[in-house]
């Protein structure tokens, strides 16, 4: 007999097609909770999302974010509806820049009748750099986090972070050797709120790379990095130099009402890392 026909023979055909009318569930979540805490923050966290972000070169680009996305839950209510969050990003449409991420906790605002919504999205972006003297192409990636707060009074407040490598050489080190200085990598962590219309990622990156010693590239031949290697150099800044050059920089744009920088270093010959902050709200 072929299997085929034996298998028809083992599962007998369900005559009742019709589906039974569904019971209504219990919806504990909505039950009340007698212990009188309110939670600040309740969601769900760590989504892997595809998403196509603004690309200041060429118009867009997809990555995959991580998303969390959160409301406040009045203490009367036992739980949230953890289903209504993944349902709201899904509707989300998957562009994303300024304007549309802002939208996305509003909609929870909405979804799960709350007061507050807190939205983080972090992803990868990547960036096309050339050498300094090659001109070879590598690309370079960068993280990037949109965090936007929302509430029932219509406010609503978007900080955009973005970890930027960077080279440091020790100004100390240049001034009482005879022969070279230690330089290190590090990582500058900026943080900004917007006073007008958004800056382009790319422009934030160049801001932030033309205040340390050197920037760095994915793709080197010897004549660059020959270059490199001079130009820090040339330009020895201390952690301290850093978040303060990236200070100014950043108060001359006049584009900003927050910023945080922070910039750690990563000690080539310290067994830790060095590390300055500055943060200033601006008029």
């Amino acid at each position: 007999m072929p299997v085929a026909h034996k298998l028809r023979r083992s599962f007998p055909k369900n005559r009742n097609t019709a589906h039974p009318a569904v019971k209504e569930l219990k919806d504990t979540q909505n039950e009340p909770d007698n212990r009188q805490v309110s939670i600040d923050r309740v969601g769900v966290r760590d989504i892997r999302f595809p998403i196509v972000v603004s690309d200041k070169e060429n118009r867009t680009q997809s990555t995959v974010a991580r998303v969390a996305l959160m409301v406040d839950l009045p203490e009367k209510y036992k739980g949230t509806h953890m289903s209504r969050f993944v349902e709201a990003l899904h509707e989300h449409k998957r562009y994303l820049d300024v304007r549309t991420a802002i939208r996305l906790p509003n909609r929870l605002l909405t979804k799960l009748s709350a007061q507050r919504a807190h939205v983080e999205i972090d992803f990868p972006y990547f960036r096309t750099k050339k050498a300094p003297v090659s001109g070879m192409q590598g690309i370079m990636d960068y993280d990037v986090r949109f965090v936007i707060d929302a509430d029932r009074e219509g406010g609503n407040q978007f900080t955009l972070t973005i970890k930027v490598p960077v080279t440091t050489l020790c100004p100390c080190s240049k001034a009482m050797s005879e022969h070279g200085a230690h330089n290190q990598r590090g990582i500058v962590t900026y943080s900004v709120r917007f006073s007008g219309a958004p800056v382009w990622i790319e422009d934030i990156i160049d801001l932030i790379e033309h205040c340390a010693s050197c920037q760095l590239y994915s793709l080197l031949k010897r004549p660059d990095e020959k270059y490199v290697t001079e130009h820090a150099y040339e330009n020895p800044v201390f952690v301290e130099d850093l978040v303060r050059n990236v200070a100014v920089a950043t108060e001359r744009t006049k584009a900003f009402s927050w910023y945080r920088v922070e910039a750690e270093n990563f000690e080539s010959i310290h067994n830790h890392n060095a590390y300055a902050m500055v943060e200033r709200t601006l008029a």
